[in-house]
């Protein structure tokens, strides 16, 4: 279907305002969004609808079209709730973008104009798309998934279920035993190609072409694809789409919650204070917990780089949510999650002994999904609500000690909890970034300071020294020079910091210091 075909439906009365000469371009499908920038979920040749809900600002409109020009959607259309008409900052970053617009009458809404153009797309196919257009209209009003399958499953007999990549069942009309939903979980994230079929069931991706697999959504068929009809064929493809939106709708990065989330992880972080912290704890339905839990995540290497934000975020709920709590008689875990940098931190109610052991469980069976991405993982210890950043530091703690360890040794993925954490390592998680930086400056910057001028190794030195427990013989052939080089180099380390190694005390301030860089 091409855009000039909007012009010719007298039900629709579409009139075009911009992209005149851009009317022989396809429409592919037809979403609706009201995102200021709803870049990452267009995959291009989509015929995007909005209300201008996103608009505060003339700008505005310079920001929203862009993201649709890179996108490389089909054309726009829009229509203003209030007045019906189209600002004009919105005509002209269309035409610069060279992005069609469409003005939608005030009159006709946006789930009649998806089901005019989807019945035209989809021919012959008119019984099946009408489950789906219905279920288009259950979705805006938040019914999700479930009626949709149910319809599905009545009038068409089409049996399936939606699920996450860890196993967990989304919504369903097919009942799936925990270890079908398992088995068709692996299968998911190691078939080679998609649509598969296995173990009598049909399996479809929901988001394969702008999602990683190990945080995608799968729709499971009972059955083989192959023995369908072209129609019912391409309705199981339209049935994943409309999973991937849900998908997104369960995505709460961009509801209120899911800020307050990222807010209160960025408190954590930056040594909040408590007054700050617990209304957020409030919002986010942890206020009550008697102690909590953080996890650490961090997912690197790959051909492209490791897991998107977005992703990572994803995979940590569903490792939380559905695998941790994956055990008979587990209760759902709902974790408050935020992305710094590219790490992911997690805060949970302490409520189960054995979390780190699921969490262990549920990367090791992600893990045949992140191809060359390294997924690692840091669970700390039980703390109250005044020791947030001491738990936080723990887990991050632990995540690093993970990393460092070799990828033969624990596969791609890698947890390390509390319990695996040596004490020191527990008392310097509470210990204040400023305190813990000026502690480390006053100690090490002098040496490295004249390594770098002199060429020295005395940083090296130092860490080889304590190494060996102050054996003068055995550090000096770990680095190779005489016993006589050595002690200069301890004498220069001494005069530079104004410390004695030949006293404990000081020793122990120098480990701490090496520990902390």
């Amino acid at each position: 279907m091409r855009l000039q075909a909007l012009l010719e439906m007298p039900e629709l009365g579409l009139s075009a305002l911009s992209g005149h000469d851009e009317l022989a371009r396809p429409i592919r499908w037809v979403v609706t969004t009201d995102l200021l920038d709803p870049g990452r979920y267009l995959t291009g040749g989509e015929l995007v609808l909005t209300g201008l809900v996103w608009r505060t600002r003339p700008a505005d409109s310079e920001t929203f079209v862009a993201a649709l020009a890179r996108a490389g959607v089909s054309a726009l259309g829009a229509c203003e709730a209030s007045s019906g008409e189209l600002p004009a900052d919105l005509v002209e970053a269309c035409a610069r973008h060279r992005v069609p617009l469409f003005h939608v009458p005030q009159a006709l809404g946006f789930a009649e104009v998806t089901e005019h153009i989807v019945r035209r797309l989809s021919g012959e196919r008119a019984s099946d798309v009408k489950a789906v257009l219905d279920r288009h209209r259950q979705l805006v009003s938040g019914a999700g998934l479930d009626p949709v399958l149910e319809m599905i499953g009545r009038d068409l007999g089409m049996r399936c279920a939606v699920l996450t990549a860890s196993g967990r069942v989304v919504s369903g009309n097919a009942e799936l035993a925990a270890d079908a939903a398992a088995m068709l979980a692996r299968v998911f994230l190691t078939a080679k190609r998609m649509p598969c079929v296995r173990g009598g069931y049909s399996i479809f991706p929901v988001d394969e072409q702008t999602t990683s697999r190990v945080a995608d959504w799968f729709v499971a068929f009972e059955g083989s694809y192959d023995d369908w009809p072209e129609e019912r064929q391409a309705l199981a493809g339209e049935l994943a789409a409309v999973a991937a939106l849900e998908r997104v709708r369960q995505d709460d990065r961009l509801s209120p919650e899911g800020r307050i989330a990222q807010e209160l992880v960025r408190l954590v972080l930056t040594d909040g204070k408590p007054s700050d912290i617990l209304p957020r704890l409030e919002v986010t339905g942890l206020a009550g917990a008697e102690g909590f839990v953080a996890v650490a995540a961090q997912a690197s290497g790959g051909s492209d780089g490791g897991l998107r934000p977005g992703e990572l975020r994803s995979v940590v709920r569903e490792i939380l949510y559905g695998g941790a709590a994956a055990a008979p008689g587990a209760h759902p875990i709902h974790p408050v999650i935020g992305v710094i940098e590219d790490e992911a931190i997690a805060l949970i109610p302490a409520a189960d002994a054995e979390l780190t052991t699921r969490i262990r469980a549920a990367v090791h069976a992600l893990a045949p999904g992140l191809g060359g991405t390294r997924l690692t993982v840091g669970v700390s210890g039980v703390a109250p609500v005044e020791g947030l950043r001491g738990a936080v530091e723990e887990a991050r703690y632990a995540r690093r000690m993970a990393e460092g360890r070799p990828v033969s040794a624990s596969g791609p993925d890698a947890v390390v909890g509390h319990d695996e954490l040596a004490t020191h390592v527990l008392l310097l998680a509470s210990v204040p970034d400023d305190v813990r930086h000026m502690f480390r400056v006053r100690l090490l910057d002098p040496l490295r300071s004249y390594d770098q001028v002199h060429r020295a190794e005395l940083v090296r030195t130092l860490e080889a020294f304590l190494q060996c427990s102050g054996s003068w013989t055995r550090c000096a052939e770990l680095l190779h020079v005489h016993v006589n080089t050595l002690r200069y180099r301890i004498q220069r380390i001494q005069d530079l910091t104004g410390r004695d190694l030949s006293r404990l005390e000081d020793r122990v301030d120098f480990f701490l210091a090496l520990r902390l860089g």
